[in-house]
């Protein structure tokens, strides 16, 4: 067991854990070059063209017709392989779940279609990937996913419709227990500029617990704690992204 420390000596922003979702085109992969420091993508869904040029950044392309034995040879010596490296992007795990069950329906008895076990397989597949990634990478982790709807009950019994990352329920909860930011990546529909939700709601499935941020441009995303003056530069996009919010809900 590793020693006890006081809440004063944790750094609450070393090594964070971040997932981004939206829909595609909205600027999820553009984002990693705002990144500060030497990142290393893991291309998931072939978007990594987008980086082309960035000085930084180095990507690790991903045979999406063998999932499972590019993760397994992914993970060898994981702390070894993002040594040198400030930053670990997964981009993005929407594509790799849809990927993973085509190779499982490839297995399958009719070669197309799932099992009932590949959904209880996937559950704890999943859980392992993303668990050794989140304790094992002595690394910052930037996590992209598409965005879907999901059916949540409230409290009070009332049913809403709420945006969440494209991910199946089952391992989805788990994975957003690890994050400590979750965001939605959104095109203002005012100033047409990209901004991220960071603030939860009925509508929206986002949270922070970096810092104060509800809302920000989206290149200033990683800027966690940052120079309070400089954020409030961007207040009027801060304010319109939290407009786009606003105006989701009323169409609900």
């Amino acid at each position: 067991m590793q020693p006890i420390k006081h809440a004063s000596a944790i750094d609450r922003t070393k090594n964070w854990r971040v997932l981004i979702y939206g829909k595609p085109g909205v600027g999820k992969t553009s984002a990693i070059r705002n990144l500060d420091g030497k990142t290393l993508v893991l291309d998931l869904d072939d978007s990594s063209k987008v980086l082309s040029g960035a000085p930084n950044i180095d990507v690790q392309p991903f045979d999406r017709s063998k999932p499972s034995e590019e993760w397994k040879e992914f993970l060898k010596n994981l702390a070894e392989r993002v040594s040198g490296y400030d930053n670990l992007v997964i981009d993005n795990v929407s594509a790799f779940e849809k990927d993973w069950f085509v190779e499982m329906g490839k297995h399958s008895k009719n070669g197309i279609g799932n099992e009932l076990q590949d959904y209880s397989r996937w559950t704890n597949y999943f859980a392992r990937i993303m668990t050794m990634i989140f304790m094992d990478a002595p690394v910052n982790v930037l996590v992209t996913a598409w965005e879907n709807t999901r059916d949540v009950t409230s409290e009070t019994g009332q049913s809403f419709s709420q945006y969440a990352p494209a991910i199946r329920d089952s391992v989805r909860d788990g994975l957003l227990g690890l994050t400590d930011v979750v965001g939605r990546v959104v095109i203002s529909t005012k100033t047409s500029h990209r901004g991220v939700i960071l603030a939860g709601s009925d509508a929206i499935f986002a949270k922070n617990r970096l810092d104060d941020r509800t809302a920000c441009a989206i290149e200033d995303l990683f800027k966690f704690g940052g120079d309070s003056d400089e954020q409030s530069e961007r207040k009027p996009l801060v304010r319109s992204v939290e407009h786009h919010e606003t105006a989701v809900q009323q169409s609900k």
